[in-house]
């Protein structure tokens, strides 16, 4: 160890710390040479792979915005239709729900026509058979009222146009002693 530091301490030319001269100029060569080809050849490339990578960013990103917006714009179309769809449904319940009542209106309208019909049809099926019965009472009543007049009278009555006389008195006689009594009531 003494004998570095003698050299070191020993004043003369040489310097430990400091290269040679030709040391330096053929590394700075060497430096220029690798610079030259470092700027020429591989910078060119790595510029060229950093920019494709920029490039297929940039063009990612601009993708993935498309994409966003496009399927932005899917999804207003889809709530577009979606109330559309909603709004036509809705037209549609009250569009049933007007023809339910339209239908329930005409059904009941048919059912009281249907109704007045058989009401009207039962009441002249019954004012005709009051009428037939009152025909037949009167026929029937009229003979037994000649019956009964023969009995009384002791004479025959068989003549019928007396006949008709005798019961058409006999039957106004009691319809007007029906009405008499049904007014004094």
């Amino acid at each position: 160890m003494s004998t570095t530091i003698a050299l070191l301490a020993a004043p003369g030319d040489y310097n430990p710390l400091l290269p040679a001269t030709y040391d330096i100029t053929w590394s700075i060569v060497a430096l220029v040479v690798v610079g030259f080809v470092f700027w020429k050849f591989v910078l060119p490339m790595f510029q060229k792979v950093l920019a494709e990578r920029t490039e297929q960013i940039d063009g990612g990103i601009k993708r993935a915005e498309a994409a966003q917006a496009e399927a932005k714009a899917a999804l207003e179309q889809y709530h577009a239709q979606l109330a559309e769809a909603r709004s036509v449904a809705a037209q549609i319940r009250e569009d049933a729900r007007t023809q339910g009542q339209q239908i329930i209106a005409e059904m009941k309208a048919q059912a009281q026509e249907e109704s007045d019909r058989i009401v009207a049809a039962g009441h002249n099926q019954l004012v005709a058979q009051r009428q037939q019965i009152v025909t037949e009472l009167r026929a029937e009543l009229g003979k037994t009222a000649v019956d009964l007049a023969e009995k009384v009278i002791g004479e025959s009555l068989a003549d019928d146009v007396r006949r008709t006389q005798t019961v058409d008195r006999f039957l106004d006689e009691l319809d007007a002693v029906g009405a008499d009594s049904a007014a004094g009531k």
